[in-house]
């Protein structure tokens, strides 16, 4: 926001994400929301995805009463759009992955000190 005394335009965002895992099952959520003003009206965008689920994606232009003048919100999975582009929970695979390098390793150590 401008500080010479007139409001003349104002931004602001926020994020977050969450998962959480009981009895195995990994539960998580994103989201995000940006909004900016001018003397013309505010104009907000909001993202949100479940795990494993398609982006949700909404955009909302009010005027400068405050009336919605335009709101669009549509699920980012559909045509032009990746809709392999999803949030997964990659921790039992990473340590799966972290195991075998630190095998192989060990295996190439035990190799060049058996061979030296």
């Amino acid at each position: 926001m401008s500080s010479n005394g007139n409001f003349s335009y104002s931004s602001s965002s926020v994020s977050y994400s969450s998962s959480t895992t009981r009895n195995g099952e990994t539960t998580g959520k994103r989201y995000a929301a940006h909004t900016t003003s001018d003397p013309s009206g505010t104009t907000t965008h909001t993202a949100s995805q479940h795990l494993g689920g398609p982006m949700h994606h909404e955009h909302r232009e009010y005027d400068a009463s405050g009336r919605l003048i335009s709101s669009e919100g549509r699920a980012l999975s559909g045509n032009h759009l990746d809709s392999s582009r999803r949030i997964e929970d990659v921790t039992d695979e990473q340590r799966e992955n972290d195991k075998l390098y630190e095998e192989r390793i060990e295996d190439e150590y035990a190799k060049r000190e058996g061979g030296a």
